[in-house]
């Protein structure tokens, strides 16, 4: 097993390093960014409105308004990567890294937004009449031809395993642990609970998954922030000081752990993106298998809606969890390479200049966020795999991936995974590399969309819509229903 390990490490590295995904998955945002003109910039405002005030679009055909797919988006990427996955970046990229992982949210918008338009305009209703949508459908039928088939098995194929890696058992594992360590809760208890209300959500399909989404997740991310926002109010004189400890670390590279300057600045932005780009997974295809499943007529509409999720979850809850280590100074005591404890220190050490009797609230806060956190994941994510699933086998293969997925989260809960987080990263890196590919090769499709849709003086009317150009036609929107093609 210990081989094993050290040659899963080993992959790991090379597929999540310097030379592969991540210059890939920067080089894509860059480019999509400057081929639409920083859309991200110009239209986040109104994406914003469209995401949290209008939240659903009339007369559009799906299975879940705007808002439910923002959420069910939103529960599948933030979770731990939130509280451990950026605090490790702080602790041993130094502050520095939490300026890259701005730099990658920002770009990743531009990203997510192309996964979502591609992700609308390919979808197909599968043999029950439900939208399904994503990487596998844009590379299969987008990019077409021997190539695209290739593509789009190899994105559901590892889409599916993901699925149970990084999608489940490493997410219970995390909150079964935490409540052993905090609450002293044995994990089998966690296990089995879980099980239960994770059974009771998935199987409900996508409907009842959205609408638990759409309830909990906002609650989650609010009740965050605020939290928060206090510790950063209580230290609110250290925060100029912070800033600009982010902004020169992020081009020397010196409270990195280790290391010659050249390197530990390389080694600095490297953390930053890695974890930024593990927080929102702009790049990696999910967010265009949720967004095919909202009620719209309208490709970039949606895809406008789906690019808030990277924002909200980097730039506004990856923010808020580096900040609260940076301003308490934890971020360069001991334990470094324990995310979950520095943001826990944090929180104490925050909490507790209000009062020490608030002290101890630090703890239990990040704890309960973590257990939130993790389990929104895990809802969200059986529908990627399922999806996934259902383009391999077909609609027979829905409802045992969803009871499967719901058993193995006991196993999750109740084992050691080192072994499964090691492979988790790989399995989540294979995705992204046709998903990376497909958005390159379908990039004109994206921008004469986007020129397309804002070239008519009527765009800010959240229900106009296009019906004019090929993307009317062939989006998938219209139609009589179609069984999925297996891949």
């Amino acid at each position: 097993m210990e081989e094993l390990n050290t040659i899963l490490s080993e992959i790991s590295s090379v597929v999540w390093g310097p030379y592969v995904l991540i210059p890939l998955l920067l080089g894509t945002g860059i480019f999509l960014t400057i081929r639409l003109g920083g859309l991200q910039f110009r239209v986040l405002g109104h994406a914003l409105w469209l995401a949290l005030v209008r939240r659903k679009e009339k007369g559009g055909e799906g299975d879940i308004s705007h808002y439910q797919a923002l959420s069910t988006a939103l529960a599948a990427t933030v979770g731990v990567g939130n509280i451990a996955g950026a605090a490790l970046a702080i602790g041993v990229g130094g502050p520095g890294a939490l300026f890259w992982m701005w730099v990658t949210g920002l770009l990743g918008m531009a990203t997510k937004y192309s996964e979502a338009l591609l992700g609308v305009k390919y979808r197909r209703r599968d043999a029950k009449g439900e939208q399904s949508g994503g990487p596998m459908f844009y590379l299969r039928h987008g990019v077409g031809g021997g190539f695209g088939l290739v593509l789009g098995f190899l994105f559901a194929l590892f889409g599916a395993v993901a699925a149970f890696g990084i999608g489940n058992m490493t997410q219970a594992n995390t909150v079964a642990a935490q409540l052993e360590s905090v609450w002293s809760v044995p994990t089998w208890a966690t296990g089995g609970a879980m099980v239960l209300v994770v059974g009771a959500v998935v199987l409900g399909g996508i409907k009842s998954i959205g609408r638990f989404a759409a309830g909990v997740v906002p609650i989650m991310i609010v009740a965050y922030v605020l939290i928060s926002v206090v510790v950063l109010v209580v230290h609110v004189t250290e925060l100029p000081a912070a800033l600009a400890l982010i902004f020169r670390d992020a081009f020397t590279g010196e409270a990195a752990t280790g290391g010659l300057l050249g390197s530990a600045l390389l080694f600095a932005i490297q953390q930053g993106v890695a974890r930024g780009i593990f927080s929102n997974e702009s790049g990696l295809g999910t967010g265009g298998i949720a967004a095919a499943a909202a009620k719209t007529n309208q490709p970039v509409r949606q895809a406008m809606v789906s690019m808030t999720q990277t924002f909200i979850d980097t730039i506004i809850v990856v923010t808020m969890t580096c900040l609260v280590i940076i301003v308490t100074g934890v971020w360069n005591e001991a334990g470094r390479e324990d995310g979950s404890l520095m943001t826990s220190l944090g929180m104490s050490e925050g909490l507790g200049r209000i009062s020490p009797v608030l002290e101890p609230l630090g703890q239990y806060t990040v704890a309960i966020a973590v257990v939130f956190f993790a389990f929104t994941t895990l809802v969200g994510w059986c529908y990627y795999g399922e999806r996934c699933m259902e383009y391999l086998v077909g609609r027979v293969a829905v409802v045992p991936f969803r009871i499967l997925f719901t058993l193995v989260v006991f196993v999750g809960a109740t084992t050691e995974l080192s072994t499964v987080w090691t492979f988790s990263d790989i399995a989540n890196g294979l995705m992204a590399l046709p998903n990376l590919l497909g958005l390159l090769l379908l990039s004109p499709i994206v921008v004469a969309e986007t020129k397309r849709y804002f070239a008519n003086p009527n765009w800010r009317d959240p229900d106009f819509v296009d019906a004019s150009g090929p993307g009317a036609a062939d989006s998938g929107v219209s139609g009589p229903p179609e069984v999925t093609p297996k891949g």
